[in-house]
């Protein structure tokens, strides 16, 4: 009988502990979570970042138009919580060049603007797409972004 017994617990001992065991790969996947991010453009030189997971668009003024206006004086705004359709004029921007109205390129509801804008308009012409962002938007109907341009046909519709 001690034989048995001490079979049984040389078997258990080489067995490796199941609360240490490393978890299959496959186990882990099953928690991830898959985003798209989507960048389109206007022909009036605004861009759309979007994302599906928090239905929000990132509107801003593409380098292109940035660079046309040159130096920013001034960006105005639309307000937090303003419906906005597709091709609505949500702003403008004036440089010492120029003066030119933001449509939006999106339809929904203005949900933050980028406040530091007020007191740094040069934001536009030193990071029109990153740090000088407009406002975001959410999307009221996601399918309006099939209308607008890739980044090819956008660089395309510049070079024209």
């Amino acid at each position: 009988m001690q034989s048995i017994f001490r079979a049984s617990a040389l078997r258990a001992a080489a067995r490796p502990s199941r609360a240490f065991a490393p978890r299959p790969a496959t186990l882990n996947r099953a928690w991830q979570i898959r985003t798209l991010v989507t960048k389109k453009y206007t022909k009036d030189h605004e861009a759309v970042v979007f994302d599906d997971s928090t239905g929000l668009g990132v509107v801003s003024v593409t380098n292109y138009a940035q660079s046309s206006l040159g130096d920013v004086v001034y960006v105005e705004l639309p307000t937090v919580g303003t419906d906005v359709a597709q091709g609505d004029q949500i702003g403008a921007v004036e440089s010492v060049k120029a003066a030119s109205d933001i449509y939006a390129p999106v339809s929904g509801s203005v949900e933050e603007i980028n406040e530091t804008l007020s007191d740094q308009p040069g934001l536009l012409n030193k990071s029109p797409e990153e740090k000088g962002w407009l406002c975001k938007i959410k999307l009221s109907n996601p399918a309006e972004l099939e209308e607008l341009m890739t980044e090819e046909a956008y660089k395309a519709h510049c070079e024209h």
